[in-house]
Order: C-alpha cells, then sequence, then structure tokens
C-alpha cells in the first residue's frame, strides 16, 4: 500500500510516460521518508501565469517561481488539530510550473524529466516539514532532496 497522489495536468502538456516516472518517484521517496500508507497529497502542473497568480496571492510575490507547496498539516491561526479520528493523512499540494521546470532544465544543462523529479521531492519534503529558511535546514533538506533523486535514478 502506498501513498495516493492526485494528479492534475492543466497545461496538458506532459506525456504518460514524464506523469509515470514523477508517480514513482514520489512513490520512493514516501517510503524513503516513511510516509503512512494511504496518506494524499495533490501535485498540479501550471503555466508561468497561473503560478505566477498563485505565488501573488499566497506569498504576496508578484512573479513565477517553479514550486509551490502547501502543506495541510500546518495549523492556521484559531486551528485545532483533529485527533481520534481514523482519517487518511492529507499532506497537502504541490504547485509546479512546467515553463520554469524547462527554463531550468536548460539553465543546469540536465534533462526536463530530472528538473520536474526535483521539483517534486522538493515540493514533497516541504509537505513533511523540511524547509531552507537557512543555512542549516537548507544543507538538510537539499541534501535529502539529491540521495532521493540519486538513489531513483535521476541524477544531474
Amino acid at each position: 500500500m502506498s501513498i495516493m497522489i492526485d494528479f492534475i495536468d492543466e497545461t496538458k502538456e506532459l506525456s504518460e510516460q514524464e506523469l509515470n516516472t514523477i508517480e514513482k518517484l514520489l512513490f520512493f521517496a514516501a517510503e524513503k521518508e516513511k510516509v503512512e500508507a494511504n496518506s494524499e497529497l495533490s501535485v498540479t502542473f501550471v503555466t508561468n501565469d497561473r503560478i505566477q497568480e498563485i505565488n501573488r496571492e499566497y506569498r504576496e510575490k508578484d512573479k513565477p517561481t517553479d514550486v509551490i507547496s502547501f502543506a495541510m498539516e500546518e495549523l492556521g491561526e484559531g486551528e485545532i488539530p483533529l485527533t481520534g479520528v481514523d482519517l487518511p493523512r492529507v499532506l497537502g499540494d504541490v504547485i509546479i510550473s512546467l515553463a520554469k521546470a524547462r527554463e531550468q532544465a536548460d539553465d543546469y544543462g540536465h534533462s526536463f524529466i530530472r528538473e520536474l523529479g526535483f521539483l517534486a521531492v522538493h515540493g514533497f519534503l516541504h509537505l513533511l516539514g523540511y524547509d531552507h529558511e537557512n543555512e542549516e535546514e537548507e544543507k538538510i533538506m537539499f541534501s535529502r532532496q539529491k540521495d532521493l533523486l540519486d538513489e531513483f535514478g535521476l541524477q544531474r
């Protein structure tokens, strides 16, 4: 039993093979991170315009970015955690700009699928509580990303 991933390709640009690779990568990462079976997340692939709207609305940054994560387990102000309820763990949403992924793959000199995998794992780790607000957190998160991608077989 693995995690449940809802993929939404708003751009209709990804091939079935690319989606399957990202799905296998996230299953692999979830297993390595010991995420509970049946945990849920969504991964949405969007245009630069769409991610810019989301970035502006939720992060007050009026520019396109590569990936944005919305962790469901972070409690908002005034929210209380549900306890004693046997519901699947809902990790949250990862939103990836395909145009940014293509641009960055070119900039870094690696494949589009490697960049897409990097962004998916990056967003996924954010949902699990990893962050890069300071140098120490960044070292831990980026090292974990690289290890997962290398072990899966998506090296640079």
